[in-house]
């Protein structure tokens, strides 16, 4: 094996295995929720407030992390951080009531935060410009492997033990791979010299003033809001009250969802690139795939039960689309500021799946409760409602500052 393909295998694999378990985490509590539910006697919005909890940590954490990234690098950064994970998975095993969970949640999401980041910061140090969409895409991918690993997996290791065990499993997970990062990833530091602490705060202050970033960013934000806070938790619990499913057909269509979502994630890239170069900027890919995952998730309200796994599917593919607008923003900003623009981004992102995810859970409570446990179908129709309605919102004011043309041209 050459030099060039054992250093790609150290710096890969490592940071895709972290990413592996960020959307692990992000997606494990869709399956366990009833188990969840069940044993600590907590109802919608309680479950929404506690898995919605690694949310606010990870964004929380996003600003300081691009800082600590370039102070110390992403290898130190990103095993350090993998052992608030472990913490954090541990202490959600052994918590005995709903602060302990909540707590454990957010350490997960702090210890995660830097899954992505601190990969990027990664490739861009170890390999030249024209290999990093390759890399981008195998690391993403991974995250759809992740998010796999959390469906049929999860709901496999339940027969022999129960959401306890299946933390203590991924407490263990975590920590070895955060020593795989530090001993195994290599360690090179930047040849250019670090922005002054002022200089980047002042880079922070410059993308979230402008008027550019405002204009993209309330579409982006919503569109992911309603993918990763449905999907990460919601997708289960509507699939048993809304389509009378039993646990294991929930896990076999979210195992088919996170498929559709990890092909998605490389199949709507290698469009996007294929059809910018055809003269189609990928703002418009992104606007009409936007628009094709606010109709699934319409019929998600109105569609008849059989026709559930298939729109789960779709849901999982087309909803990978709200991620197109990261990079095509960052380039309409100056090369300095690309890394700020795509975490201001982040932040906004999992701030607005905090409170989105936790919002379901309290609309949800509004209505009575069915028998079994089972949540109002009328719950869940408001929640999507409000959701749907907020991306109509947020579509109408793109729309607006494009066909005023006040964007920038790279975004139409």
């Amino acid at each position: 094996m050459s030099a060039s393909k054992l250093t790609l295998l150290r710096v890969l694999i490592p940071f895709a295995l972290a990413y592996f378990l960020s959307y692990l985490f992000r997606v494990v509590n869709a399956v366990i929720a009833p188990n969840l539910a069940a044993d600590l006697q907590i109802g919608p919005a309680d479950l929404g407030l506690l898995t919605s909890a690694y949310f606010i940590s990870f964004a929380a954490f996003q600003l300081p992390l691009g800082l600590l990234l370039d102070r110390f690098g992403p290898r130190r950064i990103g095993a350090g951080l993998l052992v608030f994970a472990a913490a954090g998975a541990l202490a959600f095993a052994t918590a005995g009531d709903l602060v302990g969970l909540t707590l454990g949640r957010a350490l997960i999401g702090l210890g995660v935060s830097s899954g992505y980041m601190a990969a990027i910061k990664a490739y861009t140090l170890w390999f030249p410009a024209h290999q990093w969409p390759r890399i981008n895409g195998l690391h993403l991918a991974a995250g759809g492997v992740g998010a796999l690993a959390a469906t049929l997996p999860v709901e496999l290791a339940l027969r022999y033990t129960d959401w306890r065990g299946v933390f203590v499993l991924l407490a263990g997970a975590s920590a070895a791979v955060a020593a795989l990062i530090f001993w195994g990833v290599p360690e090179k530091r930047q040849t250019a010299a670090v922005m002054r602490l002022g200089a980047q705060l002042r880079g922070i202050g410059q993308v979230f003033t402008s008027a550019l970033f405002w204009r993209v960013t309330p579409l982006t934000v919503i569109s992911q809001v309603a993918f990763m806070s449905v999907y990460g938790l919601w997708s289960g619990p509507w699939l048993r009250d809304m389509a009378g499913m039993n646990r294991a057909e929930i896990a076999m269509v979210l195992f088919w969802t996170s498929t559709a979502m990890t092909t998605g994630y490389i199949v709507i890239g290698f469009m996007t690139e294929r059809l910018n170069r055809a003269g189609i900027p990928p703002m418009t890919t992104a606007v009409w795939g936007m628009l094709l995952f606010m109709v699934i998730q319409a019929l998600l309200m109105v569609a008849p039960a059989s026709w559930a796994t298939g729109l789960w599917v779709l849901f999982g593919f087309v909803g990978t689309t709200g991620v197109i607008p990261y990079p095509a923003l960052a380039m309409s900003f100056p090369p300095q500021l690309a890394g700020r623009v795509s975490t201001g981004l982040n932040v906004l992102v999992f701030i607005a799946a905090f409170a989105a995810q936790w919002g379901i859970g309290a609309v949800i409570a509004l209505f009575p409760v069915a028998a079994a446990d089972r949540y109002s179908p009328q719950g869940y129709q408001a929640s999507f409602a409000i959701l749907l309605a907020l991306q109509a919102v947020c579509m109408g004011w793109y729309c607006y500052f494009r066909s005023t043309d006040r964007m920038t041209p790279s975004l139409k």
